[in-house]
């Protein structure tokens, strides 16, 4: 069976620096479509703690256990986390939201006012819906971002909790069934 490539919808403009590319703003536009949960990655430096919104977080392997999050390049979270050699995941509860938004906005001190522990040097969001503490194995530069690996070594989850779920541009609500 043979099939033929539909043409280009009208709305999504080819990227003229590539044929048949799209542009940043259509695969925004596109991800839109893709629900995702929402984690905070922190970390510190100079004993301060640092920290980042991310939806680019996953499971990689079992066998050894492993995650990654994608990390701007410019980040002051990237930084932390290499310099440091560790990071904490943070999944957020569907009444962290908020906090999302506050670690995902350009100011100088996401922490500010924000009730935090510190488990082994990193600072864990009170009330996450479940952290992770993890060792970096690998740094992997990709674009402007940079794909960052850690073992797991010890994990937390808070039995009954809702997740935060990012969707259209917006926080959505999870229904069983």
């Amino acid at each position: 069976m043979t099939t033929t490539a539909s043409p280009r919808d009208s709305t999504t403009p080819a990227d003229p620096t590539r044929p048949g590319g799209v542009s940043g703003p259509v695969l925004r536009e596109f991800m839109r479509n893709w629900a995702t949960g929402v984690a905070v990655v922190t970390s510190h430096v100079d004993g301060r703690p640092v920290g980042c919104t991310v939806n680019a977080f996953t499971s990689v392997s079992l066998r050894p256990p492993l995650l990654l999050v994608s990390l701007g390049r410019a980040s002051r979270t990237l930084a932390a986390v290499t310099a440091e050699g560790a990071f904490a995941v943070n999944l957020l509860d569907r009444r962290q939201c908020q906090l999302a938004d506050q670690f995902a906005a350009p100011i100088p001190n996401r922490f500010a006012g924000v009730p935090h522990r510190i488990r082994d040097g990193l600072p864990l969001l009170d009330g996450a819906m479940a952290v992770a503490v993890c060792t970096v194995t690998q740094v992997i530069g990709v674009a402007d971002h940079a794909l960052v690996l850690g073992a797991p070594y010890w994990c937390q989850a808070r039995p009954g909790a809702e997740p935060a779920v990012f969707f259209g541009g917006g926080y959505r609500a999870v229904s069983p069934g």
